[in-house]
C-alpha cells in the first residue's frame, strides 16, 4: 500500500485576511472572479485539485460567455439572410464571422475545461481518467455531472503537488 504525505486540509472558505490559497491548493468558497482567474492561470494543469466553487463558478461563466456568443452568431447569421428560389434559407454574410467566434471560443477553452474537470475529480478522490466516462453516450455526461457535485474527499490530497 502506498502512503502519500498529507497536506493540511482546508475545507472552510478562505478569509480576505488570509489571502487566496496557493495555486496548487483548492480554493474552497472561491468567489466567481477568483475561480475564473484561477481557471486561466491553471490553463493546462491537470494536477492538483479544484473545489466545487472553483468548478461551478467557472462553468457558469463559460456557459454565459458561450450563450452570448451564440446570440451574436444567430444575430449575424440572421442579418442579411435570404430565402432561395427552392425555399431554403441562406444565412447572411455574418454567419462565417459568428461561426469563427464560436469555434475560436470552443477551441480556447476545451483543454482547460478538461483540466478543470480532472482537478475536480481529484478533489473527490477519483482518478482523472474517470473523465473518459464522458465519452459514453447519454449516461457518461450525467455521471460526470454527479461526480462534479460530490463534496471534497480528504483522501484526494494524494493528488496535491505543492509547488514552492
Amino acid at each position: 500500500m502506498t502512503s502519500y504525505p498529507q497536506q493540511p486540509q482546508q475545507t472552510q472558505p478562505y478569509t480576505p485576511e488570509a489571502g487566496e490559497p496557493p495555486l496548487w491548493a483548492p480554493y474552497y468558497g472561491a468567489p466567481i472572479g477568483a475561480a475564473v482567474k484561477r481557471f486561466f492561470k491553471k490553463y493546462t494543469d491537470f494536477t492538483g485539485r479544484a473545489s466545487r466553487s472553483e468548478y461551478w463558478w467557472t462553468a457558469l461563466a463559460l456557459g454565459v460567455i458561450g450563450l452570448v456568443l451564440e446570440f451574436i452568431f444567430l444575430a449575424l447569421a440572421a442579418a442579411g439572410a435570404t430565402v432561395s428560389d427552392d425555399g431554403t434559407l441562406v444565412p447572411g454574410a455574418g454567419f462565417v464571422v459568428g461561426l469563427i467566434l464560436l469555434i475560436a471560443f470552443g477551441l480556447a477553452v476545451i483543454i482547460p475545461s478538461i483540466a478543470l474537470l480532472v482537478r475536480r475529480l481529484h478533489d473527490g478522490n477519483f482518478s482523472g481518467w474517470v473523465a473518459l466516462i464522458g465519452l459514453v453516450p447519454g449516461l457518461g455526461g450525467l455521471a460526470l455531472f454527479v461526480f462534479a457535485l460530490l463534496p471534497s474527499n480528504p483522501a484526494g490530497q494524494r493528488f496535491d503537488q505543492p509547488k514552492v
